[in-house]
């Protein structure tokens, strides 16, 4: 497992397939990190679709997705898993963000966080418009996430 990003750091840009769920529909695209310069990006990164916390959190993101965008900020969830499922997903969930597949895991080894019987560890990075990281929760076991308003809490800061 390599070493996540330290507050401060550049961080390496990224591209990866996935799709968000705009009214009835799945609009599947690339994303690139690249694109959101000038803008604040949550990048939370969670172990598998349709498990009982990943769905919690990821409801909560796309719940409190207004608090989060009043910073400006674009929200993504990155797993391992493909973009049929993340669409299966949206749609069972009514999720509003995009969801991106990281199916070789590449992005979550670079950011540190690959775990071997899990795919990844749960995980929030929060980039700033400069591209530097700005804020990091890593989780050891998983179980827990950051809500909603302590993410907002810390986009707020971003200056």
């Amino acid at each position: 497992m390599g070493r996540t990003p330290a507050v401060g750091d550049i961080v390496g840009d990224f591209s990866l397939p996935g799709g968000v769920l705009l009214q009835d529909r799945f609009e599947r695209s690339d994303y690139a990190l690249a694109d959101q310069r000038g803008k604040p990006v949550v990048l939370a990164f969670y172990p598998g679709d349709n498990t009982p916390v990943c769905t919690r959190q990821l409801c909560s993101y796309s719940d409190g997705l207004d608090a989060l965008r009043t910073s400006g900020a674009t929200v993504w969830g990155i797993s391992p898993q493909g973009v049929d499922s993340h669409e299966s997903f949206a749609r069972d969930r009514d999720l509003r963000i995009p969801l991106l597949a990281d199916e070789g895991r590449t992005v979550a080894r670079a950011f540190g966080i690959d775990a071997p019987l899990i795919g990844l560890r749960r995980s929030v990075f929060i980039v700033g418009p400069d591209g530097r990281l700005h804020w990091k929760r890593v989780g050891a076991v998983g179980a827990t996430f950051p809500a909603p308003d302590v993410l907002a809490r810390q986009l707020a800061t971003i200056g």
